[in-house]
């Protein structure tokens, strides 16, 4: 349902459509200048590409800079494509370290070096620590600006060091605890230093300390973050030395590219990272092409199986009549089991060793469903065409629902052992082979029951 933001947003893109194409500067800095930074960078997702660097430097500076980093990575790199080259150097500096790495990512390699130069020694050598970490990493996407306190520091002194360093620091409110050795021992916050003797050390105050690993999936580790409910999660090096931060609004951030990744992939296509309505139509056709050419040549195996029943099919013509019924069923329960799998396997709740205890639930699952469409489906077969009929397409849901159930299951877990993406092996693979391998289920418990 649209909110009245969105509306808003939508009259706004429709009004300024037609200054951009007239070059009416005036009538468009009349038409964005009543909006929140908010409301800018949802209007600029909407824009066509050519339209939004016109746009963009209507903006005043401050503003610019709120709405710059308001937009995911992928609209950033287009905006930076119709900038000059000084106001990208001033866009990337002025950006923290980790959203610096994240917008590299994004753009071609051969920018990175120029974009890398323009900075200043200090945040060139942070940036550059971030991406020495592997992509998909959480080191990559950490940030290293950080305040920390010692465990034998003082209250007092532990609040000073949060003055002299809150401008430059990601956040404040949780401070990770070191030793000598830059090893992180705890945690304290800003409420608990706030409310204690200023002679109090950290060491009385501090909390255990939830630490991950540079090196961590981003998204296990953001996974864990958020299930924490940490407003900082402390990142170390292979030593247990802190390297940096992952804060919760990262965390949340990096969920909310992952699953839109994930929700594209289960549907066959590839994640655009950008709005539909900023998205040109042949990155639309890009990223389903490849998906529907994977798919078609699978579907080929569902034909090579019909051809090969053919003759089982002239004999009982009846049979054709219920193959969209049964690998549509198999095709359904399947998807339905390799959803709920991922899904409890992004949340944690399933991991590698349970692979047996998941298929044999699944098992358990799709013989049940199985057995309930069986029943209701043979029924009715049977009072349309003859009993015979009837046990044949009561047996093959049961048969097809289980295997469907099972496979669903495990194939996600299986490409999280071959570090492949679980999405990737969800809805169509699975899809896929569920059709051929009913159709060939299907046809030879036709021929068992009617003996042809």
């Amino acid at each position: 349902m649209n909110t009245p933001q969105t509306t808003e947003v939508a009259d706004t893109v429709a009004d300024i459509q037609p200054y951009v194409q007239a070059k009416d500067f005036a009538a468009i800095v009349d038409a964005i200048s009543p909006l929140t930074s908010e409301q800018v960078a949802a209007l600029l997702e909407r824009l066509p590409v050519n339209h939004l660097a016109i746009v963009y430097r209507l903006l005043p500076k401050e503003k610019a800079l709120e709405v710059f980093e308001r937009l995911s990575p992928r609209m950033q790199g287009d905006l930076i494509d119709g900038l000059q080259d000084s106001e990208v150097t001033a866009l990337f500096a002025d950006l923290d370290p980790d959203d610096r790495v994240w917008l590299l990512d994004e753009l071609p390699a051969a920018l990175a070096p120029r974009l890398l130069h323009g900075l200043s020694a200090k945040d060139r050598e942070l940036t550059s620590g971030v991406l020495g970490y592997p992509k998909g990493s959480v080191g990559r996407r950490m940030s290293p600006e950080y305040v920390s306190t010692r465990i034998d520091h003082t209250v007092s002194e532990a609040l000073d060091r949060v003055q002299r360093h809150i401008a430059d620091a990601e956040t404040i409110y949780t401070l990770p605890v070191l030793d000598g050795s830059r090893r992180v021992v705890g945690v304290v916050s800003l409420r608990d230093l706030m409310g204690s003797e200023p002679g109090q050390t950290i060491s009385e105050l501090m909390q255990p300390a939830k630490t991950t690993s540079a090196y961590q999936s981003a998204e296990e580790a953001a996974r864990r973050s958020t299930n924490l409910g940490l407003l900082a999660l402390p990142i170390v090096d292979k030593e247990g030395r802190l390297v940096g931060i992952l804060t919760f609004d990262d965390a949340v951030r990096i969920l909310e590219h992952e699953e839109t990744e994930d929700s594209a992939r289960q549907g066959g296509v590839e994640p655009l990272r950008r709005p539909y309505l900023a998205t040109p139509i042949r990155t639309l056709v890009k990223s389903r092409i490849v998906w529907l050419f994977v798919l078609a040549i699978g579907a080929t195996l569902t034909v090579q199986v019909q051809s090969h029943f053919e003759p089982t099919i002239e004999q009982v013509t009846a049979l054709a009549l219920f193959v969209p019924l049964l690998i549509g069923t198999g095709g359904n329960t399947g998807n339905q089991a390799a959803t709920t799998v991922t899904r409890a396997m992004a949340l944690g709740d399933i991991q590698p060793r349970d692979l047996l205890k998941v298929l044999l639930r699944e098992l358990g699952v799709g013989s049940s469903l199985g057995a309930a469409l069986g029943i209701i489906g043979g029924t009715i077969t049977a009072l349309v065409f003859e009993p015979r009929i009837g046990l044949v397409i009561g047996l093959t849901l049961l048969a097809v629902c289980s295997l469907a159930a099972t496979v669903g299951g495990i194939m996600p877990m299986v490409a999280r052992a071959l570090r492949v993406d679980p999405a990737v092996f969800s809805n169509p693979f699975i899809s896929t082979f569920v059709d051929a391998t009913g159709l060939i289920v299907y046809f030879l418990i036709a021929r068992a029951v009617l003996q042809i």
